[in-house]
Protein backbone atom coordinates (compact mmCIF):
# COMPACT_ATOMS: atom_id res chain seq x y z
CA UNK A 1 0.00 0.00 0.00
CA UNK A 2 2.82 2.42 0.81
CA UNK A 3 4.47 1.87 -2.58
CA UNK A 4 1.24 2.72 -4.39
CA UNK A 5 0.81 5.89 -2.36
CA UNK A 6 4.40 6.91 -3.01
CA UNK A 7 3.97 6.24 -6.73
CA UNK A 8 0.79 8.35 -6.81
CA UNK A 9 2.68 11.22 -5.19
CA UNK A 10 5.83 10.96 -7.32
CA UNK A 11 4.16 10.52 -10.72
CA UNK A 12 2.63 14.04 -10.89
CA UNK A 13 5.91 15.54 -9.68
CA UNK A 14 7.86 13.69 -12.39
CA UNK A 15 5.40 14.80 -15.08
CA UNK A 16 5.62 18.42 -13.91
CA UNK A 17 9.43 18.28 -14.01
CA UNK A 18 9.32 16.90 -17.56
CA UNK A 19 6.99 19.71 -18.68
CA UNK A 20 9.29 22.35 -17.20
CA UNK A 21 12.29 20.79 -18.92
CA UNK A 22 10.51 21.12 -22.28
CA UNK A 23 9.62 24.78 -21.70
CA UNK A 24 11.07 27.52 -23.89
CA UNK A 25 11.54 31.25 -23.56
CA UNK A 26 10.48 33.98 -25.94
CA UNK A 27 13.31 36.00 -27.49
CA UNK A 28 13.06 39.33 -29.28
CA UNK A 29 15.60 41.92 -30.31
CA UNK A 30 15.17 45.14 -32.26
CA UNK A 31 17.56 47.38 -34.17
CA UNK A 32 17.32 50.67 -36.00
CA UNK A 33 17.85 50.68 -39.76
CA UNK A 34 19.49 53.48 -41.74
CA UNK A 35 16.18 54.35 -43.42
CA UNK A 36 14.32 55.46 -40.26
CA UNK A 37 12.69 52.10 -39.55
CA UNK A 38 13.00 49.61 -36.72
CA UNK A 39 13.25 45.86 -37.31
CA UNK A 40 12.41 43.40 -34.56
CA UNK A 41 13.33 39.73 -34.79
CA UNK A 42 11.65 37.14 -32.59
CA UNK A 43 11.80 33.47 -31.80
CA UNK A 44 12.09 30.97 -28.99
CA UNK A 45 15.01 29.57 -27.04
CA UNK A 46 14.31 26.10 -28.42
CA UNK A 47 14.94 27.40 -31.96
CA UNK A 48 11.27 27.79 -32.84
CA UNK A 49 10.15 30.58 -35.15
CA UNK A 50 7.75 33.34 -34.12
CA UNK A 51 5.63 33.42 -37.28
CA UNK A 52 2.36 35.24 -36.58
CA UNK A 53 3.31 36.36 -33.06
CA UNK A 54 1.82 39.81 -32.35
CA UNK A 55 4.09 42.80 -31.88
CA UNK A 56 2.76 46.09 -30.51
CA UNK A 57 4.41 49.49 -30.24
CA UNK A 58 3.19 51.71 -27.39
CA UNK A 59 3.81 55.36 -26.54
CA UNK A 60 4.85 56.46 -23.04
CA UNK A 61 1.20 56.64 -21.92
CA UNK A 62 0.52 53.07 -23.04
CA UNK A 63 -1.45 53.98 -26.17
CA UNK A 64 -0.94 51.58 -29.09
CA UNK A 65 0.93 53.40 -31.85
CA UNK A 66 0.98 50.44 -34.21
CA UNK A 67 0.62 46.71 -34.24
CA UNK A 68 1.55 43.85 -36.50
CA UNK A 69 2.65 40.23 -36.55
CA UNK A 70 5.95 38.52 -37.14
CA UNK A 71 6.50 37.50 -40.77
CA UNK A 72 7.43 34.05 -42.08
CA UNK A 73 11.01 35.11 -41.35
CA UNK A 74 10.08 35.91 -37.72
CA UNK A 75 10.62 39.65 -38.07
CA UNK A 76 8.59 42.85 -38.25
CA UNK A 77 9.73 46.25 -39.55
CA UNK A 78 7.96 49.54 -38.78
CA UNK A 79 8.62 53.29 -39.03
CA UNK A 80 10.49 54.61 -35.98
CA UNK A 81 8.01 56.59 -33.86
CA UNK A 82 8.79 60.25 -33.29
CA UNK A 83 7.78 59.96 -29.61
CA UNK A 84 9.21 57.82 -26.78
CA UNK A 85 8.02 54.24 -27.27
CA UNK A 86 8.32 50.63 -26.22
CA UNK A 87 7.94 47.42 -28.20
CA UNK A 88 6.06 44.42 -26.84
CA UNK A 89 6.49 40.96 -28.36
CA UNK A 90 3.63 38.86 -26.99
CA UNK A 91 3.84 35.12 -27.62
CA UNK A 92 1.28 34.27 -24.95
CA UNK A 93 1.19 34.03 -21.19
CA UNK A 94 4.67 33.99 -19.74
CA UNK A 95 6.18 34.76 -23.13
CA UNK A 96 6.18 38.55 -23.29
CA UNK A 97 9.28 40.56 -24.14
CA UNK A 98 9.22 44.34 -23.62
CA UNK A 99 11.88 46.57 -25.17
CA UNK A 100 12.25 50.26 -24.36
CA UNK A 101 12.78 52.30 -27.51
CA UNK A 102 15.79 54.01 -25.87
CA UNK A 103 17.55 50.62 -25.80
CA UNK A 104 17.25 50.09 -29.56
CA UNK A 105 20.50 50.84 -31.40
CA UNK A 106 21.70 50.86 -35.00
Amino acid sequence: MKRQTLALILLPLALTAAAVACAHNALCSCFENDNGTITCEGGFSDGGKAVGVPLHVFDAAGKVLLEGVMSKDSNFTFPKPKVPFRVEFNAGEGHIVKIDGRDIEK
